[in-house]
């Protein structure tokens, strides 16, 4: 068995949730258990006192990220049942040493969250000096969004030091061995265990593939770049990416053609006048496998799509069209099972005059969309994500789906009612904010 330590990070709102876990990932091979910030801000360190008391012998971390105020944090850490602390890399040096200085009295070790340190490799080399036991190397969730691999910064780090080194961000069954390979003593999984639908074997995957240092292929918690996009966008529908994505709206007053349609590609926009089919049709011969075709035409009739048109993007590969105007012949569409949708669905066609521009940003739906903006559309309608933020828009609707998998099966469980497990009640504006009523 490996040396190299796993980590689960309880990074839940609700202590329950973060309990059952626990307990799933420790019967899986967990060697810590971290409370995660979320998890303290949300419900103090009581949930290290709780996971103290269900695990006496395990070691325990309280993710503090401490800025200011060491000593009374790192003896509260203490107190509560932490075997060790986290401040942030970014705190004062006095910060720091306090909290050395007072974890030493209380039997705390300390280690230090290099997220947001500007030079983490140069801070590196200097952090033997302050007395800390361990450092974090941190690709936090809003990067990881952005495709970024905290891998590359583990692998300068552990040149630069010979402390306990911790990697976190985004490491998965695929990845861990990486992890340990680029010089990780201690390998910290957060949604990868405690999103998934069987925490327990989730983690088992992830402990073997550290020992074996062998990967473990996973599905789910993989972050995209602008090369894989697609893989993930072909795994979400258009409800996660609304909600990853501050609940965007889709396309107004546009649907499918039928049940059961998904699509997704990067966008040949078109603008045409309704019922002029010339550009539309032109557009076929532009595209690529894999795109998706978004006209706009007004949002009226006439038609301009047809049976015809759609033959020929069906050759040609397309995965699917938008269509802010009017289309015809959707028995034969249906036939030919090509996903469409569409504003109006009419009869009658205009003729082909060859107004309009091809891959020129357009208004569709109430929204503007661009050459090369990538489309998800489904039974729900259409999600433009716009090509700058579409990596980071992918990635979030991935997470989003994977939280409502582990939700799915605690329900599944008995757990309780979807009010029950998220504990609806107890996050109920309680006043401030947008909305709130003021005297």
């Amino acid at each position: 068995m490996s040396d190299v330590r796993l980590q689960v990070a309880l990074d839940f709102l609700e202590l329950p949730r973060a309990m059952d876990a626990a307990k799933l990932a420790v019967a899986g091979g967990a060697d810590y258990i971290e409370a995660g910030t979320p998890l303290i801000k949300s419900e103090g360190l009581d949930a290290v006192r709780r996971l103290r008391e269900m695990f006496p012998d395990k070691t325990i971390i309280a993710d503090m990220k401490t800025m200011d105020a060491g000593k009374i944090e790192a003896q509260a850490a203490a107190n509560a049942g932490a075997n060790i602390m986290t401040v942030s890399g970014t705190a004062s040096l006095a910060t720091i040493r306090e909290c050395v200085e007072v974890g030493a009295h209380y039997g705390i070790q300390v280690a230090v969250d290099l997220l947001g340190v500007d030079d983490p490799v140069d801070f590196a080399s200097r952090a033997g000096e302050l007395g800390v036991a361990w450092l974090d190397v941190h690709c936090p969730i809003d990067r990881q969004m952005s495709g970024q691999d905290p891998l590359e910064v583990l692998k300068q780090v552990r040149g630069a030091t010979d402390l306990i080194l911790a990697v976190a961000g985004g490491i998965n069954s695929e990845t861990a061995p990486a992890a340990v390979a680029a010089g990780a003593d201690v390998v910290i999984v957060g949604g990868a265990i405690t999103k998934a639908v069987d925490p327990q074997q989730a983690t088992a995957d992830i402990r073997g593939a550290i020992d074996s240092g062998r990967a473990v292929a996973s599905d789910l918690f993989k972050r995209v770049s602008a090369d894989t996009i697609r893989q993930v966008l072909q795994t979400v529908r258009t409800s996660n990416v609304s909600d990853g994505s501050h609940r965007l709206e889709c396309l107004e007053g546009i649907g499918p053609l039928r049940p059961g349609q998904f699509a997704c590609g990067p966008a040949v926009t078109v603008r045409t006048l309704p019922g002029d089919w010339a550009k539309p049709v032109e557009a076929i011969d532009i595209a690529r496998a894999g795109d998706v075709i978004v006209v706009d035409a007004c949002g009226k009739p006439p038609a301009v799509w047809g049976e015809l048109a759609t033959e020929s993007a069906k050759a040609k590969g397309l995965a699917g069209l938008v269509v802010d105007g009017a289309v015809r012949d959707t028995a034969d569409i249906r036939k030919l099972e090509f996903d469409v949708w569409t504003r109006h669905v009419t009869s009658h066609a205009g003729d082909p005059h060859g107004h309009g521009e091809i891959n020129q940003p357009i208004r569709v739906g109430g929204q503007a969309v661009a050459p090369g903006d990538w489309i998800v559309a489904d039974d729900d309608g259409v999600m433009v994500l716009p090509k700058a933020r579409a990596v980071e828009m992918a990635n979030r609707a991935a997470d989003v789906l994977e939280a409502e998998n582990r939700i799915r099966q605690e329900i599944r469980d008995g757990k309780g009612t979807l009010g029950q497990v998220v504990n609806l009640l107890r996050w109920e504006k309680q006043g401030g904010g947008r909305g709130a009523i003021t005297g």
